[in-house]
């Protein structure tokens, strides 16, 4: 089983990006759901993922982009993290660390 842990960073302002909504999908059924803190994390949105196919999906306010849906592969690692980095003109996301 693993963890997953996200980061959402607005570039723009050089500032964590506080109270963006976070949902984990798995075929299309909710398997977690919390709200980015005042650093922008969100240090354990789901504990406990078996291996397999899920989406990540940030709801963002305002601007430009407004959803952004990662599609992630959750493997045999004990941990995961993804961090997201948004500006009025762009998204960037990798797997960290």
């Amino acid at each position: 089983m693993a963890a997953l842990s996200t980061h959402v960073l607005n570039t723009a302002t050089g500032r964590p990006a506080a109270g963006v909504a976070v949902a984990l999908e798995r075929d299309g059924n909710l398997v977690a759901r919390g709200t980015t803190d005042a650093d922008g994390r969100i240090k354990e949105l789901a504990p406990s993922l078996a291996p397999g196919r899920y989406q990540l999906i940030f709801e963002l306010a305002g601007g430009f982009f407004r959803r952004v849906a990662l599609e992630i592969e959750i493997g045999s690692e004990p941990k995961y993290h993804v961090p997201l980095l948004v500006t009025p003109f762009g998204v960037t996301s990798y797997r960290g660390s």
